[in-house]
């Protein structure tokens, strides 16, 4: 659980709950929002796993709303898009409370707001800081999230998806080492801003592709990256993903992070999708960086699994006939 520095404002009389709605922003799952009223509560975010998080937990979530008597902004890992969301929020509730950890620079939006109003009121823990400030005090449209802008090679991206600034290495790899003719139903899992499902759909063969993002604002752009009539869309947590039908072969550049910690599990268990959603003949191209340890869990879940290139900083793996639940032997 995140620490409760939200609790501990609370609690000695820092600030007071209002009576009206409040608005909290992108929490992750665990956070602890135990001090809010859950009735009076609504989460606002765009990352489908939390959002399949809380929603358990009983919270209403939603992607957007025009006014709450208080907004809290749980602070992200980009800065760019840690001030678009203390914007929004300054723009719908009077009262705006920022939380976070300092490794997510919490501390540097705390100094920035600090030279635009003065001293500002905040509470330290555990690697933290949360603090408040009435929205009315500060003009912050200069930190409004942009539309989404153009990047090299005629694709869009905007603040919060992953490699906003164009497509990366491992991407780029990827793309490169596809074969001339790929399977007929394809997927892409983690599909970001479209970058990867749109070199699948310039080989041959390939009659549908499924590009399946968490994050919103990703896929957001991806759709308009994406205009090939043969590609669709869904906002899933890939890891849970149940499609349509069982797909023919499946290109991913799986994430491999939780918050700023490396989460090797999470490419794991990007894999062990791919083989469950892929016919009993289906195929999977991925990428991976080289140091992150996902060879066993490729064996575990394909009959044939080989490198078929990358750098000293990726590698790239084509692996060939899932094995089921019912084909693995016991370790």
């Amino acid at each position: 659980m995140a620490d409760a520095r939200l609790t501990t404002a609370i609690e000695s009389g820092a600030f007071s709950l209002p009576d009206g709605a409040v608005a909290v922003l992108r929490p992750a799952a665990g956070t602890d929002l135990s001090a809010l009223p859950r009735e009076r509560s609504v989460i606002l975010h765009g990352f489908r796993p939390d959002i399949d998080w809380w929603e358990a937990q009983g919270w209403r979530v939603a992607e957007a709303t025009d006014t709450a008597e208080m907004a809290v902004v749980c602070v992200p890992r980009s800065k760019r898009l840690a001030r678009a969301l203390v914007a929004r929020a300054a723009r719908i509730a009077p009262v705006v409370v920022v939380d976070g950890q300092k490794t997510d620079g919490v501390d540097s939006l705390w100094r920035e707001m600090r030279a635009r109003i003065g001293d500002l009121p905040c509470v330290t823990r555990a690697h933290g800081r949360l603090f408040w400030f009435a929205s009315a005090d500060v003009e912050l449209s200069d930190w409004d999230a942009p539309e989404p802008a153009p990047v090299d090679g005629g694709f869009v991206t905007q603040w919060g998806a992953f490699s906003a600034d164009g497509p990366d290495r491992g991407s780029q790899l990827l793309a490169r080492a596809l074969p001339k003719k790929l399977p007929a139903r394809m997927a892409d899992l983690g599909a970001g801003w479209g970058y990867l499902a749109r070199a699948a759909l310039e080989r041959d063969g390939v009659t549908s592709i499924d590009l399946v993002e968490a994050e919103k604002l990703a896929l957001d752009c991806a759709r308009a990256n994406v205009t090939d009539p043969r590609a669709g869309f869904h906002w899933a947590d890939a890891t849970r993903f149940k499609p349509d039908h069982l797909y023919d072969g499946i290109v991913s550049n799986p994430p491999f992070h939780t918050g700023r910690a490396a989460d090797p599990g999470l490419g794991r268990a990007f894999i062990t999708a791919a083989a469950r959603m892929l016919a009993p003949s289906g195929q999977l191209w991925m990428v991976a960086n080289r140091h992150l340890p996902y060879e066993a869990a490729l064996r575990d879940s394909f009959r044939t699994v080989e490198e078929i290139g990358g750098d000293n900083a990726f590698k790239l793996f084509h692996a060939i006939r899932p094995l089921k639940p019912t084909d693995k032997k016991p370790r």
